[in-house]
């Protein structure tokens, strides 16, 4: 290696600045403000149960709640009765005085406060079919009826019931590895949720009959944890759930002419079906290329024909799942295919009316099963047997194994392009909902965004790999340059609790999975991304995990420090505006400027052993424009040809660089955040160069750095971001020389 003396590139600040420093008065201290400190003052201290690292620790626990059920439908009616037995364990360490359980259907129970809470205006018109519901028309009432509530000898347990949660009051607390087995009986009319709203309910058609899609529809057990105790805040109808694992056997009696889909698996398949779907069942298990028709369109115009008097019970059973969902219709056309995951075959399959077709015969299964192996790919292989998309008008809403989507043709038959992308996008959406959060078990009714942002930067992925062109409206950081240049009134940091949210879509969804792409593509690079992503859901698939389980494991994983990252994106409303201050250019000369003399004696002084200098002179504001004129080849500079024949063999030589041209740009950053500095030159002679600087590069300013460009040609054109990679929300000062420039997405 060879020995390199330095060589020094003056610029003329130091000896003013120590000058300045020195007549400057005292000034009062201050606290660490940096962009770049970490993380102690906003996340929750490690502990046993949650480590410093991200991954679950040794005293980690969860509660688990098992569920024996018998429904039954009354579709003439539109009602749920139902029995359940509840078998909850304690494996806290610490006692429990009560449980609680949710009560969400009773958001729309007559008394519900949720309508309180909402701001009202008078329309200045409204149809009236809405001024009867809204003024004349007595409420529907859809909340829970509680019958009882018994212990597991059959005795009455003492409950309260406050909203939307319900406290079961124990005689004696149920101590650590303690079961508390009770039975609660309850009924509910169901909703037509076109009309009456909510994520679950019955559409009604024009020809009297109904499909329903129905959660939601049990009292089901509230999480208790290491973090929050009980999570029992009420339902208000934003913030969707907090849940835990358990075990389910759910008899669901419903009239005979029905087909029907649920969470689990279907114990009784022969007894419920025809032979002849029974076939084409076993036939769909071996199927991997493309659906197979189960019920066909013909049989289900036949059964919409009459309604059935007799019943039939399906028998579900589900392992480790959080929630059950169940869609039933006399409608339905059924289809499945087979996919194959690891060493596992999965089940892909779809329920949809004929008002779905041709549409969803031909897309829908074929999306659940691209999302399943999507998904699989970038988090772990799918552990349940199935994934079932149902087509529910004007629903999208995901439970395990199930979920309901919508999108239809024209009454002509006809598909646009918004239609069928939209269709494509929720059912990619909602099916990959089993992985967060289902599975990876995250608390909706806090933080939105732990499952609808991460889901919807997945969903992204999984979108272009179906189709690279699929017109995408999320994902990609440009897309949430609109939302993040609002006006700061409407906007909340991402890490805001579900209800306080007032532009839910951008920013539980659309932001964190912009904020997701930046650090895949922009910040660590795919495959340090991809490794620690990967390895967040593995540590917490069938687990409770926060925010800060998150954002420990994405940098334990990667090696890469992003508390900068998660302090800006996540936490504040601050956002990226990076431009160029000014230019400079700088020539080489052998001759000193005429007023560097005191520079020269500061600089011998500081590196005594410098030898001979070579000079950088600026130049004017004509000569960037005209550069080529006075600019000197580096090898007409007498004292560094000295320097490299001393220093240089002839061969070595022929290697080294020859800059001609030098620029000193200044860039600034007018936006609070922080991200990579990236640049691309242009050179007169159309060719680019792309540098990209880490966003430490404002670790010791954070309004204004600069950086050289040594270059062999005349830069014609400098631009920051020209890929629109970091969300920078005026692109008006982001090219030198300044030009008319609009963002992509604009």
């Amino acid at each position: 290696m060879k020995n390199f003396k330095f060589l020094a590139l003056v610029l003329s600040f130091s000896g003013m600045m120590m000058a300045q420093v020195q007549n400057q008065p005292k000034q009062e201290g201050h606290t660490d403000t940096s962009k770049f400190r970490q993380m102690y003052d906003l996340m929750a201290t490690p502990n046993m149960y949650r480590t410093a690292s991200g991954a679950p620790g040794p005293e980690y626990y969860q509660q688990r709640a098992d569920y024996k059920m018998d429904i039954e439908l009354d579709d003439k009616n539109a009602r749920l009765y139902g029995v359940e037995t509840i078998t909850y364990t304690n494996n806290a360490k610490e006692s429990l005085e009560y449980l609680w359980v949710q009560l969400d259907q009773n958001l729309f129970a007559k008394t519900s406060k949720s309508p309180l809470v909402r701001s009202e205006k008078m329309d200045p018109a409204i149809s009236a079919a809405a001024f009867s519901r809204t003024y004349i028309e007595e409420k529907f009432d859809g909340g829970f009826k509680i019958e009882y509530v018994k212990d597991a000898s059959g005795n009455p347990v003492s409950y309260t019931i406050n909203e939307t949660m319900m406290r079961i009051n124990l005689k004696t607390p149920l101590a650590k590895g303690q079961k508390f087995v009770f039975s609660i009986k309850w009924w509910y009319n169901i909703g037509n949720y076109m009309v009456d709203g909510g994520r679950s309910g019955y559409e009604q058609f024009k020809d009297g009959n109904r499909l329903y899609v129905l959660a939601q529809f049990f009292p089901r057990m509230a999480v208790y944890n290491d973090v929050e105790g009980w999570q029992n805040m009420q339902f208000w109808g934003q913030g969707e759930f907090a849940l835990p694992f358990g075990d389910y056997e759910v008899n669901i009696t419903v009239p005979a002419d029905h087909i029907m889909e649920a969470t689990g698996s279907l114990q009784n398949r022969a007894e419920v079906i025809s032979p002849a779907q029974l076939q084409r069942y076993l036939l769909a298990e071996k199927t991997f290329d493309k659906p197979v028709i189960i019920a066909t369109q013909a049989e289900a115009i036949e059964r919409e024909k009459s309604w059935s008097n007799a019943k039939k019970t399906w028998r579900f059973k589900a392992e480790n799942v959080r929630d059950f969902g169940i869609s039933t219709s006399r409608k339905f056309i059924w289809d499945a295919m087979a996919v194959k995951l690891g060493e596992k075959t999965v089940m892909a399959t779809s329920v949809y009316p004929k008002e779905g077709n041709p549409l969803w015969e031909e897309y829908s299964t074929r999306a659940v099963a691209h999302t399943l192996k999507s998904y699989s790919e970038k988090t772990f292989d799918y552990p349940y047997p199935k994934a079932v998309s149902v087509n529910a008008q004007d629903q999208g809403m995901e439970y395990p194994m199930i979920c309901w989507n919508f999108g239809r043709p024209d009454e002509k038959g006809v598909t646009s392009d918004r239609v069928k992308y939209g269709m494509l996008g929720v059912i990619i959406h909602e099916v990959g909902h089993n992985f967060f959060p289902m599975i990876v078990n995250s608390d909706e009714r806090q933080w939105t965004w732990m499952d609808e942002g991460l889901n919807t930067f997945l969903e992204y992925l999984a979108e272009i790999e179906f189709d690279p062109n699929f017109p995408v409206d999320r994902g990609p950081a440009k897309t949430i340059v609109p939302y993040m240049r609002g006006d700061q009134n409407w906007l909340e940091p991402i890490m805001s609790n579900s209800e306080v949210i007032k532009q839910f879509g951008n920013n539980a969804y659309g932001k964190p999975a912009a904020g997701l792409n930046i650090l895949r593509e922009t910040i660590m690079g795919r495959e340090l991304f991809d490794y620690a992503f990967k390895t967040y859901a593995n540590r917490w698939k069938f687990k409770h995990p926060t925010p800060e389980d998150f954002f420990r494991t994405m940098e334990d994983a990667s090696g890469v420090d992003l508390d900068w990252f998660w302090r800006g994106w996540f936490y504040t409303t601050d956002y990226t505006d990076i431009g160029i201050k000014e230019v400079k250019q700088f020539y080489v000369s052998n001759d000193a400027p005429a007023n560097f003399k005191a520079q020269e004696t500061n600089r011998r002084n500081r590196f005594r052993n410098a030898g001979p200098l070579v000079y950088l002179i600026e130049g004017s504001s004509t000569d960037l424009k005209s550069n080529s004129k006075k600019a000197l080849d580096v090898k007409e500079v007498k004292t560094l040809n000295e320097y490299l024949n001393t220093n240089f063999s002839e061969a070595e030589r022929a290697k080294l660089q020859a800059p001609k041209y030098f620029y000193q740009v200044s860039f600034n950053k007018p936006g609070g955040l922080v991200m990579p500095l990236i640049v691309e030159i242009t050179y007169e002679d159309g060719t680019t160069e792309n540098h990209k600087f880490p966003a430490q590069i404002w670790l010791k300013n954070e309004k204004e750095v600069s950086r050289v460009f040594a270059t062999q040609k005349e830069i014609k054109k400098i631009t920051v971001d020209p890929k629109e990679e970091t969300a920078d929300i005026d692109v008006s000062n982001n090219v030198w020389p300044k030009e008319e420039v609009k963002s992509k997405f604009e």
